[in-house]
């Protein structure tokens, strides 16, 4: 797994019955294709053939400047 970064996905929905905004995440394993990422650096992926069994992504770019906590 030395090609390979785990994304995490956050995105917010709003409860059916109680109208709450809820967030979840989700994991999801993307191909680094030679860029130099670093923990908590923030990425655009994109979606591709499978590339393994949980592989299914690619990052296409990395933020420059922007890290997340």
């Amino acid at each position: 797994m030395q090609k390979t970064l785990v994304v995490q996905v956050e995105r917010r929905t709003q409860h059916p019955v109680y109208k709450k905004i809820l967030k979840r995440t989700t994991k999801i394993k993307a191909d680094t294709n030679n860029f130099e990422v670093s923990i908590g650096q923030n990425v655009k992926i994109e979606q591709t053939r499978p590339l393994s069994r949980d592989k299914h992504f690619k990052v296409i770019e990395v933020m420059k400047g922007e890290t997340r906590d």
